[in-house]
């Protein structure tokens, strides 16, 4: 199961009921950051993720909204004794501005901090999953990001009951891709089919782009930024954000299942707004609350 669990769901500034930022994504013992504003220590400890558990940091760019938080966050690993490496990734071009945020007081930080310069293309794998990377249309060089779970085949319960599988006898097909009963020999294709592995779209600050649309191709969830309301098309354009409207638009060329809105301008205290414009959209559509916890 995966647990995606919203840290901060403010753009530019914090407000009294939204942190800057954040999202973590739990998955097999492992947590990964998606970009990490100011305070999202305090929210980690506050809604229940295992920091001790992260294994790397995807930033989407550079503005201090998304990666301040870096400076205090390695800090307390140093301090609760981690020794595992950490990786930053970052878009190309941004990995000293980060080292310096990282190291900037000389603090002794006795693990390993990886900081990685990436563009387009698959950026972390591993046992059944991978994490990697696409372009977005904001101000400066800005990356989103996607978690998919390997695509697999699973057993057809009707087929498997009519032959007689059970107990050991599933583990041994998926290991040696047959298996002998009676006088038959049962192969696994025979008796499964393909299951797409489940996926997780991330893209925050961007414009609303033909890249996101590809990436989030019938996603499981979109997490996609809507920093103003439609009356604000205009300001969203010049600064490189998508208006609700928008950013529902691309959940729904995708054919996305669920969309989740986040980086919200501190101007709207209350989030109906967004979702009613969304909503029109892209059936469903939720502007995300801090400390959420979403499973797929």
């Amino acid at each position: 199961m995966i647990r995606i669990t919203v840290l901060g769901t403010s753009g530019a500034s914090p407000t009294k009921t939204r942190g800057l930022t954040s999202v973590a994504l739990s998955y097999d013992g492992n947590v990964f950051l998606f970009d990490c504003g100011e305070g999202t220590q305090m929210q980690i400890l506050k809604y229940g993720v295992n920091s001790s558990k992260i294994k790397a940091i995807f930033l989407s760019h550079l503005h201090g909204d998304h990666v301040i938080g870096i400076a205090g966050l390695v800090r307390t690993m140093a301090l609760n004794g981690r020794k595992d490496p950490l990786y930053i990734f970052v878009p190309k071009g941004d990995e000293k501005s980060v080292s310096k945020l990282v190291y900037f007081d000389k603090a002794a930080i006795d693990y390993e901090i990886i900081v990685k310069g990436i563009g387009a293309g698959t950026q972390y794998k591993g046992k059944d999953f991978s994490i990697s990377s696409f372009k977005l249309m904001h101000t400066i060089p800005s990356l989103g990001y996607v978690f998919k779970i390997n695509d697999r085949r699973r057993f057809i319960v009707e087929k498997c009951k009519k032959l007689g599988l059970e107990g050991e006898m599933f583990s041994i097909l998926q290991k040696k891709g047959s298996i002998r009963l009676g006088k038959k020999t049962v192969r696994l294709s025979s008796v499964t089919e393909p299951k797409i592995g489940e996926r997780v779209v991330y893209a925050s600050d961007t414009l609303p782009c033909t890249r996101t649309v590809s990436a989030a191709k019938k996603a499981d969830l979109l997490i996609h930024e809507a920093t103003y309301a439609e009356t604000e098309l205009k300001l969203a354009k010049e600064r490189g954000h998508s208006t609700a409207k928008g950013a529902a638009g691309v959940a729904h060329k995708a054919g996305a299942k669920r969309l989740i809105l986040m980086h919200i301008s501190a101007r709207y205290t209350d989030p109906k707004l967004l979702e009613e414009e969304a909503g029109k959209v892209f059936k469903g559509a939720r502007v995300a609350n801090d400390g959420e916890d979403i499973f797929i």
